[in-house]
Order: C-alpha cells, then structure tokens, then sequence
C-alpha cells in the first residue's frame, strides 16, 4: 500500500476534485436516467451535453497531469504506453459490453475503429504538427520507431478493413476465417509490445541533434532502468497509475452513456447518423489528444508518435481479436469490410503517414495536409 507521504503527493486537491466530479456525474447520469430518456426540450439537451463534456474536459486535463509524471519517471515507451493502454482497454470493453448486449451491433466495431484512425492519423497528428511546427525547427522523428508502427498498421488495418471484401461474406469473416485472423493479430500485437519495450526500446525515444544515434532518455528509466525505477518508486507509480485509470473511466463511460442524447441532438439538427460515432472517439481520446499536442509543443515528436500510431496500432490490435471471439461465441456476425471511400481515405492517411515521418524532419505544411485530409474524411461523412 503506498505510504501516506506518497499518498499526499498523488492526490492533491485538485486530483481528487477531479475524481469526485468525474463519478459524482456519471452516478448522477445513472440516476436520472429515466428522465434523460424521454424526449427533452431542446435548450435542456444541449445543456445536459455541454454539462457532461465539460465535466469530460476537466476530468482529462487530471488524467493528462498523470500521463506526464509518469512518463518523465518511466521514461519513453513505457510512459505513454500506460496512458494509451489505459484508455484503449476500456474502450476495447465498452464495445464488447455493447456487442454482447440486446440488439444488434455488427457493425460496432468498424466504424468505431475507423473514426479513431482518421481522428489520430489526420486530427490529432495534423494539430500536433501544426502546433509544434510552428514553435520548433528541425522536429526529427525517430524513424525506425515510426517505421515499426507503420508497418503494423498497415497489416492490422488492410486484416480489419480491406481483407473481409475479398475473402469474407457479406463483409464478415467466416468462423474458420476468423480463428487464425485472431491467433494472428494477438500473435503479432503481443510480439510488438515485448520488441518494443525491450530490445527494440530505443527505437521508441526521441532522437538527438543531427550525427547522433539517439538523445538520451529525460525519465529516470533512461539512467537507472525501468526495473530499478519501479523498485524505487513503486508505491508513486501504482497510485498514480491507478489513480489515471480512475479519472480515465468515468470519461469513456460518461462519453458512452452520452451517445444516445448526441444521438437525439444531432437528429434534431439533420446531422448524418455517423458523426455520432465520430464525435464520441473524439471525446474518448481526448486525454491523449490533449497529452499530443502538449508534446508536440515541447518538442518531443517522437512521444507524439509513441501517442497516436501507438494507441491505434494498440486499438485494432485489441478491437478487432476481441469482437471477432465474442462473434464466434455468441453466433453474431461481426461486418468489418469498409466502403471503397472509407478505404481509399483510410489509404490515403497510411501514405500520407509514411510521407510525412520518413523524412529528416516534420514541418508545419505537413500537419496541414494531414487536417486537409481529416477534412476530406468529414465530406464523406455528411456525403
């Protein structure tokens, strides 16, 4: 149990006012539901709406606040790796809940999956870009670490998206298509994360000024090792491990039980029924959009990398093993293939990707072509 010293620094006020507020509304949701249910007043359900993503913006600024002190004693990846984990196992667990609740929903998955990528790919990153183009000259990405994203994004992503139009039914994998689909992703997302938190490390840390191999690391973890770091501070780590996790729930989950007034409000406004599900992957990430950009504003391009490729590689590599075994349990057909738009903008974000990272340094013009791209995503929304 960590020392009540520890304890006073973990939870300061504020951390703690933001973990009240955080299931002091979601409780409250719960307990009103029944009158959120009903048809209400329009001004009344975009007041509700902006009460919860305001108590969501809070929330993930304390989350944030964690994610960094965490990393500067953990040092990169594993730093970013609790955040993005954090945030895309819980979301990997709303969508099975959904999956395995009344209704049907087989199409979940994809259109979720699909929303976060152009969200990280082209929002998030394009912003990032932007804003540390701006403030800083000669950002240089690590590139064998992008390289190593890249590459398994475009395996996850062509399996989830692109193989089901070819080899599947309807847009599904068949049961027998689906076990080696699963063994497959797990096999190759669990052989990532060891490489990349061990003998491939270094590939994952910003890099030094030109004619050097690598900077060295500004956590603890980069002089005296990951392992010593947690034997020393053991007790700061899981308090402010767990305490992340806590104020990281109630944000998915107020985002999720939010859904059906975002759904009421923009039927209202004639808004398509996708920008639904676009909108809620926004609010769910937006500790790590929010931790992205800060990053990039100091500088540390590299982490934004670890951010962003890292949480998708880690939300197909999760989403996808995951609704493909509750499919085969429950008999539900799980539909992945995507629209031929889908997957040419979803092409287009890989190249673009690849264009931007494997040069020397990323620019400014860059993050805007990946915010025009994001744009074009929007247009075929409300196509």
């Amino acid at each position: 149990m960590p020392a009540p010293s520890t304890l006073r620094t973990v939870l300061t006020p504020t951390s703690v006012f933001r973990l009240v507020l955080g299931w002091g509304a979601f409780l409250t949701v719960l307990l009103v539901a029944p009158v959120l249910a009903g048809p209400l007043p329009t001004p009344a359900l975009w007041a509700v709406l902006a009460a919860i993503v305001s108590v969501i913006v809070v929330c993930a600024f304390g989350v944030v606040t964690q994610a960094e002190h965490l990393a500067r004693r953990l040092g990169e990846p594993y730093g970013t790796l609790v955040l993005t984990l954090s945030i895309v196992m819980i979301e990997v667990i709303l969508i099975s809940a959904v999956m395995l609740g009344p209704g049907e929903h087989g199409t979940i998955a994809r259109d979720s999956v699909m929303a976060v990528s152009m969200i990280i790919l082209n929002l998030v990153i394009g912003v990032a870009l932007l804003a540390g183009g701006l403030r800083h000259r000669g950002l240089r990405p690590n590139r064998a670490g992008v390289s190593a994203y890249l590459a398994l994004l475009l395996l996850l992503l062509t399996v989830a998206f692109a193989l089901p139009h070819l080899v599947g039914a309807h847009g599904s994998y068949t049961p027998w298509q689906a076990v080696p689909v699963v063994v497959v992703t797990v096999v190759v997302y669990g052989f990532f994360l060891h490489r990349q938190t061990g003998a491939r490390r270094a590939d994952f840390q910003e890099v030094g000024p030109p004619g050097s191999v690598s900077a060295p690391d500004t956590g603890e973890a980069g002089r005296a090792g990951p392992l010593d770091v947690l034997a020393r501070h053991r007790s700061e780590i899981v308090a402010r491990t767990v305490l992340l996790v806590a104020t990281v729930v109630p944000i998915v989950l107020l985002s999720h039980d939010m859904t059906a007034l975002l759904d009421d409000g923009l039927g209202r406004a004639g808004a398509p029924v996708a920008t639904t599900g676009v909108l809620i992957a926004m609010i769910v990430f937006l500790p790590e959009t929010i931790t992205t950009i800060r990053a990039a504003l100091g500088g540390e391009i590299q982490r934004v990398s670890n951010l962003c490729h890292g949480a998708l590689v880690s939300t197909v590599g999760l989403t996808i093993p995951s609704v493909l075994t509750i499919g085969l349990l429950t008999g539900q057909s799980v539909v992945l293939a995507e629209s031929p738009v889908d997957l040419l903008l979803l092409g287009a974000t890989l190249l673009l990707t690849l264009v931007t990272f494997s040069g020397r340094r990323v620019t400014a013009p860059q993050g805007v072509a990946h915010l025009l791209l994001f744009a074009l995503y929007g247009v075929s929304v409300f196509a």
